[in-house]
């Protein structure tokens, strides 16, 4: 399309089923951010819009797992996450919910004009019902074996395994996850969208019109996919939680999630016009808007190949431009998993690290998935915070700005343009190169290439202030060494604008200690006058020390003694073993003689263990089920011959065995008759 009027800017709507975690944010939330914060920058007309999901069986799942209802579920985890959304930066304009009345009056609307349009079949097909719970099951309620990559806990409506999207009949050995049994086929009518009546039009668009726009791993799915033939899809469902299907004869039916759920960018979009006295159908019905969508991988058939033919068979709606998915970010080894508690979850980071925000954002954001899978570790946050962000980027802030307080009382020197040398002439350019290369690369959604465009520039900033060193100039010769902090301070003042997609706070605060008026990308490399005041302040960023990287290490390591949620009420059998494999273990039985909670980790007990022959002191993670005064004198079973290893800075020797129950509430394996130090065989 020719250069865009506006923009409609979308991130994935987060199932309002529990927090956010670093995988959600570097997936489909930070990177619009960076693209969102630059157009701004540019003065684009540009709405950044998003949502909870508040709709779909993963709601009823929790309310029925923690014996709430649904609508306390949403209650709870949509201010969760909006919150950390706004403290983590994300500059949505407005952060909307699926279960508002105006969502619900978009998405029957919707519905409605693409049945008058003849969008849908109505059909009656056999779909799984659980005889117990005397309901037919949504996808989500139904788990069994991938076709595709034979996973076992593949969802009826997706594998998280592979990314397939798949229908619940697909599945080998389905299993409802409400009754944990295998659920019989019955008959139901439902309105059926025929993808495979799309095919040509989509090969067209997509296979010969986005090659070599969209992305790799984006175009190539989608490809795939069509490659592969379409489907009629479902687009209604048996289930008493969501928008009703405004038709009569479709009681107990609501809109399939994957019809709801993007239509909430619409409704939110209509809110934000509303309390902004805008008019929302230019964001959505113009041929003049771009529209994009930011959302993980696991949501590319939906966003590119479902969604784009529910709004072509609207006929009233512009079609993504593009759809600039992620791949998956991996923690520490391993996949991140809600379900065993694997995650750095948004909330809890906010609250131990409140002032360490960018810190997190750019470590996600240098190591982006944008094409395969990435991992975050907490050693690479570190390394990252203090090899970049301190040694580099704060350093030549710090040391501009102390030094030009110190000889010239905060007050930038005056120096004349003809003043200049090559040298100096050379990093001003490369202050505009820096602008060009981020720009480009934003716009093509590179994120970690324009990120290394920013941190070249503070590298050759702090290298231009190292060779030149102006704290020894200044003894001998003043002019030239004013001359040099004046440019090294243009460097620092272009980072009130430049850092500002990446790093919005430390760019604010570079912003006000340089006492920069309100900056915009054409501007960015306007020269901070001579005889400007620069203030004193803190530190842009501090140090990562190694006890933190240990702590949080050892956070996630005690998730693995415990996991607290179960989807059957039994565990499926680890691989065979053989005797000698087990004999290597070490089991004694022993007595808790003494216990006391480890500060700062609620989930932590540090106990003392009788094994008869000897006390030993063991860290578990069971602080969350079992007081102190609960454990002391409790009978145990421990594996003795399992290495040492520092949990909160308290070394570890040994493990105890706990029972857990389809609940997640755990039990000590133990017997009261036996005395401490007996051997378990």
């Amino acid at each position: 399309m020719d250069t865009p009027k506006r923009y409609t800017v979308t991130s994935a709507l987060p199932y309002a089923n529990g927090p956010l975690h670093i995988g959600h944010l570097a997936g489909a939330y930070l990177n619009a951010d960076i693209y969102v914060r630059y157009l701004r920058l540019k003065g684009e007309d540009v709405v950044f819009v998003s949502g909870s999901d508040e709709h779909g069986a993963a709601i009823t799942l929790r309310a029925k797992k923690e014996g709430s209802t649904p609508q306390e579920i949403i209650d709870k985890y949509h201010f969760q996450i909006k919150d950390s959304f706004e403290k983590m930066g994300v500059s949505f304009d407005i952060y909307h919910r699926t279960s508002s009345e105006l969502h619900h009056q978009t998405a029957q609307d919707f519905f409605l004009k693409c049945l008058e349009n003849g969008a849908f079949e109505v059909q009656e097909s056999e779909q799984y019902y659980d005889e117990e719970y005397n309901q037919f099951l949504a996808d989500r309620y139904i788990t069994g074996v991938c076709p595709k990559c034979n996973y076992d806990k593949a969802y009826g409506d997706q594998c998280e395994s592979c990314g397939s999207s798949l229908s619940p009949t697909d599945l080998g050995n389905p299993i409802s996850t409400l009754s944990g049994k295998s659920p019989k086929l019955k008959a139901t009518k439902h309105w059926y969208l025929p993808l495979d009546q799309y095919e040509d039009w989509l090969k067209e668009w997509i296979v010969e019109g986005k090659k070599g726009v969209w992305k790799t791993n984006v175009y190539g799915q989608c490809k795939s996919w069509i490659d592969g033939g379409l489907h009629s899809r479902a687009m209604t469902r048996d289930l008493d939680w969501g928008v009703k299907v405004p038709l009569e004869g479709a009681e107990g039916k609501v809109l399939y999630v994957w019809l709801d759920a993007p239509i909430g960018y619409i409704s939110a979009t209509k809110q934000w016009a509303a309390d902004n006295n805008k008019d929302w159908e230019l964001y959505w019905k113009n041929d003049e808007t771009k529209l994009v969508h930011f959302i993980g991988k696991d949501n590319i058939v939906f966003h590119c190949i479902t969604f784009p033919s529910l709004l072509k068979a609207n006929g009233e709606f512009v079609l993504p431009e593009d759809v600039p998915a992620n791949e998956f970010m991996n923690l520490q080894g391993d996949k991140i998993s809600t379900s065993r508690n694997w995650a750095v979850w948004a909330h809890e980071y906010l609250d131990e690290f409140p002032d360490k925000v960018d810190e997190l954002r750019y470590t996600l954001m240098a190591n982006m998935p944008e094409t395969k899978d990435a991992e975050f570790t907490w050693e690479d946050y570190q390394a990252r915070v203090n090899n970049e962000l301190v040694a580099t980027l704060g350093n030549l802030e710090n040391r501009v700005v102390v030094l030009i307080n110190k000889y010239w009382d905060g007050i930038l020197p005056n120096i004349e343009l003809s003043e200049l040398t090559d040298e100096d002439n050379e990093l001003i350019q490369n202050i505009t190169t820096a602008k060009e290369n981020i720009g480009i690369a934003i716009e093509q959604f590179k994120f970690r290439e324009a990120l290394n465009a920013l941190m070249d520039l503070a590298r050759k900033g702090n290298k231009y202030l190292g060779d030149n060193e102006p704290w020894k100039l200044i003894k001998t010769d003043e002019a030239t060494a004013k001359r040099i902090l004046y440019v090294s301070a243009q460097v620092v003042a272009s980072f009130a604008t430049l850092a500002q997609p990446f790093i919005p706070f430390t760019a604010e605060k570079i912003r006000v200690k340089m006492n920069l008026s309100d900056r915009v990308w054409q501007n960015n490399s306007n020269w901070i006058d001579g005889g400007s005041q620069i203030e004193k302040g803190s530190l842009l960023f501090q140090k990562i020390e190694d006890q933190m990287v240990i702590d949080q290490v050892a956070k996630l390591e005690a998730t693995k003694e415990v996991t607290k949620e179960t989807t059957q009420k039994y565990m499926p059998m680890k691989p065979e073993i053989t005797f000698d494999d087990f004999s290597k273990l070490d089991i004694r039985t022993g007595q808790i003689i003494a216990a006391e909670k480890i500060p700062k980790a609620d989930k932590l007990l540090n106990l003392t263990v009788d094994l008869g022959f000897e006390n030993r002191t063991i860290v578990s993670g069971i602080a969350e089920h079992f007081t102190v005064e609960e454990v002391v004198g409790k009978k145990v079973s421990v594996i003795i011959n399992l290495a040492p290893r520092k949990l909160r800075g308290v070394e570890s020797q040994g493990m105890i065995l706990m029972a857990e129950n389809e609940e997640g509430q755990l039990g000590f394996v133990s017997n009261d008759a036996i005395e401490a130090g007996m051997v378990i065989r």
